[in-house]
């Protein structure tokens, strides 16, 4: 028997809500600095995931497509940014636990 699996739209609809739903629960849960930006990346590519479905499945144009690379273009950005923070936080606390924060001030 050939069975044909057809992948429609819904199907990248449910996968971003996933990954969303998994990015916002990391988010809100972690501690820990470096989980935290774990969950942000999840919500991006999640994004990324509906602008590519929509730009597949919609008027053909790539709009959709470039920005979904200004999106990695951005999350790589923000990686290396936060990435930085981490840095210096861990340099002056021994600890990533974003809860030990309010010690530093001005």
């Amino acid at each position: 028997m050939n069975h044909v699996l057809h992948i429609g739209l819904n199907h990248y609809l449910v996968l971003a809500a996933i990954l969303f739903a998994a990015g916002l629960c990391t988010m809100t849960l972690k501690r820990n600095a470096i989980g935290i930006l774990i969950g942000v990346e999840l919500v991006l590519n999640a994004a990324n995931v509906n602008l590519i479905a929509f730009s597949h499945y919609g008027t053909g144009l790539i709009d959709g497509q470039v920005t979904a690379i200004f999106v990695i273009v951005l999350a790589a950005a923000e990686a290396a940014v936060a990435l930085a923070i981490f840095l210096n936080f861990y340099n002056r606390l021994a600890t990533v636990d974003v809860d030990r924060g309010d010690r530093l001030r001005g």
